[in-house]
C-alpha cells in the first residue's frame, strides 16, 4: 500500500513539476516578446515626420498632377 502511495505522490509532484517548467518558459517567452515590442516602438515625433514627409511626397505627385492635367 506505502508503494502506491509513493507512487501516486510522485507522479502529483512530477505533473506540478512540468506545470512550474512549461509556465516558466511561457512567461519567459512573453517577457522576450515584450521587450521586443519596446524596442521596435515608434515614438510621436518619429511618426509625426514620417508623416510629414509622406504629405510632402503626396503635395509634390499632386503639383505634378495638376501640370499634366493643364496641359
Amino acid at each position: 500500500m506505502t508503494s502506491i502511495l509513493d507512487l501516486l505522490i510522485g507522479f502529483i509532484v512530477a505533473i506540478i513539476g512540468y506545470w512550474v517548467k512549461t509556465t516558466s518558459d511561457e512567461q519567459k517567452r512573453i517577457q522576450i516578446l515584450l521587450n521586443k515590442t519596446r524596442e521596435e516602438y515608434a515614438t510621436k515625433f518619429e511618426l509625426r515626420d514620417d508623416m510629414t514627409r509622406v504629405m510632402e511626397a503626396l503635395h509634390r505627385v499632386e503639383d505634378k498632377l495638376d501640370k499634366v492635367l493643364s496641359k
